[in-house]
């Protein structure tokens, strides 16, 4: 190996051993976690009577 080679792999090891020499700072459990507000329930949504359709229709 020649001195030129050497050094730019010694550079290329201090360069990756500075990216990934350790391992990333621990995350917390309660970190993790997404907290919503609930929400009101819209009466809307269940406003509609499946059978209601058969009394309007048949009567």
């Amino acid at each position: 190996m020649t001195r030129e080679e050497k050094k730019t792999s010694d550079a290329a090891e201090v360069l990756r051993h500075a990216r990934f020499g350790r391992l990333p700072e621990r995350i917390r459990l309660e970190d993790t976690v997404e907290e919503k507000p609930a929400t009101a329930p819209d009466p809307a949504q269940h406003a509609y009577n499946p059978d209601e359709w058969l009394v309007r229709t048949c009567l």
